[in-house]
């Protein structure tokens, strides 16, 4: 069985290279911000806090929406200035790992994590996230999921061997269960555990290309090679590249499922 990376990777790998991140990840659907317009009534003036909001592709669909003032609780340092630089004071960057962080109770309207929450220890996670926001306030967590139960996805069977010894991040499958992102039955039950009300998912299935040089900086962003030598790590990306401009042409197409999950605190 593959081995699981430890949570704490995430707290500095991501900073290593943000531009690459910003440029090659695919972000979020559409559909994921209609919901938290209409469902959990995000809109000008509500407060917001995002917990690892990395370079801010969802910070900037967020302020899009109005939420004002936006607290960021971003633990790794490099991020972190990244998000100072590229929003100034339209955010408040708190350098801090949501377990340590110190947040105002009650405070806010809606208390969002992209592609993040799996960093965090869930429950104590989710009792942190309870305690801040209001009575009546939301929480939503989403992700963006590489790969679709039920679509072919021809470019990930062909790196299947390349990944046979390479660790899984903390939102792989766990033994017997679907990805983190994508086992809706424990996600829900946790927030309902967590005191929320009305737990809620949507999955949202989509699509992205991505030519030769993209395709290997979007694996470059992975988080389980992170784990890998210098020298490895290249050779592994160089084989990404080259299968993606032999065996297809240049232009890989990818199937992505967003998968959210939205609750309101009880009173």
């Amino acid at each position: 069985m593959r081995p699981r990376l430890d949570r704490s990777v995430g707290r500095d790998f991501f900073g290593l290279d943000p531009e690459t991140y910003d440029a090659v990840r695919p972000g979020h659907p559409d559909e994921v911000y209609d919901v938290l317009r209409d469902r959990c009534g995000l809109a000008p003036g509500s407060k917001v806090l995002e917990m690892g909001p990395g370079t801010g592709k969802a910070t900037r669909r967020l302020l899009d929406l109005g939420a004002g003032p936006l607290v960021a609780i971003e633990p790794d340092p490099a991020l972190a200035d990244y998000l100072r630089t590229a929003f100034g004071d339209r955010v408040e960057v708190r350098v801090t790992t949501l377990e340590d962080a110190e947040l105002e109770p009650g405070e806010y309207d809606l208390a969002a994590a992209a592609s993040a929450f799996h960093w965090v220890e869930e429950d104590a996670g989710l009792e942190k996230l309870r305690g801040t926001v209001r009575p009546r306030g939301w929480v939503a967590l989403w992700w963006t999921s590489f790969g679709d139960e039920l679509r072919p996805d021809p470019f990930s069977r062909a790196l299947d061997p390349l990944f046979e010894d390479i660790p899984h991040g903390p939102s792989g499958p766990s033994e017997g269960r679907p990805p983190f992102a994508r086992d809706a039955e424990h996600r829900l039950a946790a927030l309902a555990k967590a005191g929320f009300d009305e737990p809620a998912h949507l999955d949202v299935r989509w699509s992205r290309e991505w030519d030769t040089s993209g395709i290997r900086g979007l694996y470059s962003t992975f988080s389980p090679l992170s784990v890998l030598e210098p020298e490895r790590r290249n050779e592994f990306l160089d084989s990404v590249a080259r299968v993606a401009e032999v065996e297809f042409g240049g232009r890989v197409e990818r199937p992505l499922v967003t998968s959210l999950y939205t609750a309101r605190r009880t009173p």
